[in-house]
C-alpha cells in the first residue's frame, strides 16, 4: 500500500453538531476525540465549531446559512478540509464542498485514512481496502477528477485510490474479489480455531476503546514484544500468545484492533473475520484508561461494538489500566464496575491480581465432576491431567476415584467414568 508522505500538514476545521438526545458537552467531547483522529491521521486542527440543531438538514447536515459562514472561517484560517463528526450522506458532502469551496469529509472517512495508514498484513490491508471502496462507491458520482486531484488528503488516502478514477463497475468487481479473498482467509481461520478447540485451550481475548493499553497489557502479560505507540489505532492485526495462569492452565491470549465511538460499520463488517476470534473467546479482558476523560463513555462504545459482532454474551472482566495516572477516579470506577481489578499495565502493578481473576472466570466455566477410573485405563488418567484441572486423587481397591474440573466437551468425553456430579 503507497501512501503518500506530505512535508506540511494539512489544516483541518472541525464541525459538531449536537442533535438531541446528544448534549453539547457530549458533542464537544466527540469534537475532542475527533482531534486526535485527525492528528494521528497526520493533520492540524485550525479551528472548530459547535451546533445546537434539532435535526440534520437534508441538503448540508447544517444548513446553508451555517455552512456560508464555515466558509468564512475555513477561508480565515486557510484551512485545507473541513470535517464533520457525523457521517454525512454522498448528497451532502457534494452539496457542502459546492458551498466551501473545499474538500468536506466525515468522521468516517478519517477513522479509514488512519486505518490505511497502519494496516500491515496482507489481511488487514485487504479489509481496510474493502471498507474504503464499499465507502467511496456510492460517492463516485461527479467525484472523479476533483478526488484524482487532491491525493494525498485525508479520506482519499490509501488502497483504492486508483480505482476512484475507473467507473462503478471495476470498483464493485475488486470488493467483489476482496470479499472472496477474505471468504478464504476466514475458512483458514476456522480450521486454525478447531485445532485449538481440539487442545482444549481456552481463549481470552483482550478488548477495549482504541489506546487504552491492550498491546502494553500483552506485552506484560506474555513477553510478546508487541510494538506499543501512545497513538490511535496503532494495532489492527490481532496477536496471539500463549500464557499460563496461576493454577498452571495454559491459554491463548489475544491483542485485537481497538474500538471507538461512532466506528464505521464498514470497518465492523469488512474484519468480521478477524473479530471472530472475540466472539469465540471464553473470556474477554475488558481494559479500560481509568484515566480517561469519559470512561463510562468508552467502556459503552465498545460494548456497542461487542453487541454488533455478537459477543456480548462472553464473560467479561473489567480491568481498569493507567490507574497509576488518575488514583483519584478509582473508587468511583470499582463501584459502578464491581470485581473490576484496578492494574498498570506499563508498571504492573496489579497485573497478579489480574492474573487470578482470569484464571477464577475460567474456572467458573467448568464443572467439577467425580470420576473412577480403573487402574488399567492409565491413558484416561493421562487425559484428565492434560484436558482438566485434577483436583484429588483417591486409590481405592479397584479403581482411582479422580475429582476434577473439565469443561462441558471434556465433561461429555468422560463420561462412562462419571460416578458422582
Amino acid at each position: 500500500m503507497s501512501l503518500i508522505d506530505r512535508q506540511v500538514r494539512e489544516r483541518l476545521v472541525l464541525v459538531g453538531v449536537a442533535i438531541p438526545p446528544v448534549s453539547l458537552d457530549e458533542a464537544e467531547a466527540g469534537l475532542d476525540e475527533l482531534s486526535q483522529l485527525v492528528d494521528t491521521a497526520g493533520a492540524d486542527e485550525a479551528a472548530r465549531v459547535l451546533q445546537r440543531r434539532e435535526r440534520p438538514d437534508p441538503a448540508t447536515f447544517i444548513g446553508r446559512g451555517k455552512a456560508a459562514e464555515l466558509h468564512e472561517l475555513s477561508e480565515s484560517v486557510d484551512a485545507d478540509t473541513v470535517v464533520f463528526d457525523d457521517e454525512l450522506s454522498p448528497a451532502q458532502q457534494r452539496n457542502l464542498e459546492k458551498l466551501l469551496g473545499r474538500t468536506a469529509i466525515d468522521r468516517t472517512a478519517v477513522i479509514l485514512d488512519i486505518f490505511a495508514q497502519n494496516a500491515r498484513t496482507p489481511e488487514g490491508r485487504a479489509q481496510v481496502e474493502l471498507a474504503l471502496l464499499q465507502y467511496r462507491l456510492p460517492r463516485l458520482r461527479g467525484r472523479g477528477r476533483s478526488l484524482s486531484q487532491q491525493a494525498g488528503q485525508i479520506g482519499t488516502r490509501g488502497p483504492g485510490e486508483t480505482q476512484l478514477e475507473v467507473d462503478r463497475r471495476r470498483i464493485q468487481a475488486r470488493i467483489t474479489r476482496l470479499q472472496a479473498d477474505l471468504r478464504q482467509l476466514r475458512q483458514r481461520r476456522h480450521v486454525q480455531r478447531r485445532a485449538r478447540q481440539r487442545s482444549r485451550q481456552a481463549t481470552v481475548s483482550l478488548v477495549g476503546y482504541t489506546n487504552a493499553g491492550k498491546s502494553t497489557l500483552l506485552n506484560r502479560l506474555t513477553d510478546a514484544g508487541v510494538g506499543v505507540e501512545n497513538r490511535l489505532f496503532a494495532t489492527l492485526d490481532p496477536r496471539t500468545r500463549r500464557l499460563a495462569l496461576p493454577g498452571g492452565e495454559v491459554v491463548l491470549c489475544s491483542d485485537t484492533v481497538g474500538f471507538v465511538r461512532k466506528l464505521p460499520h464498514q470497518l465492523v463488517e469488512a474484519f468480521s473475520s478477524t473479530l471472530e476470534v472475540v466472539a469465540e473467546s471464553d473470556l474477554l479482558v475488558h481494559v479500560v484508561d481509568a484515566s480517561a476523560a469519559d470512561p463510562e463513555g468508552q467502556v459503552r462504545a465498545v460494548r456497542d461494538v461487542l453487541a454488533e459482532i455478537g459477543a456480548e454474551r462472553v464473560p467479561e472482566l473489567i480491568a481498569l489500566n493507567k490507574v497509576d495516572r488518575a488514583p483519584g477516579a478509582l473508587p468511583a470506577l470499582l463501584a459502578v464496575h464491581p470485581g473490576a481489578v484496578a492494574i498498570s499495565a506499563a508498571t504492573g502493578a496489579g497485573v497478579d491480581s489480574l492474573l487470578v481473576a482470569m484464571a477464577d472466570m475460567l474456572r467458573a466455566r467448568a464443572a467439577v465432576i467425580e470420576l473412577g477410573v480403573p487402574y488399567d485405563r492409565g491413558d484416561v488418567l493421562a487425559a484428565l491431567h492434560r484436558e482438566g484441572e485434577v483436583l484429588s486423587e483417591a486409590y481405592e481397591e479397584e479403581l482411582v476415584r479422580v475429582r476434577a474440573r473439565l469443561d462441558g466437551p471434556s465433561a461429555a468425553r468422560f463420561g462412562p467414568w462419571v460416578v458422582e456430579a
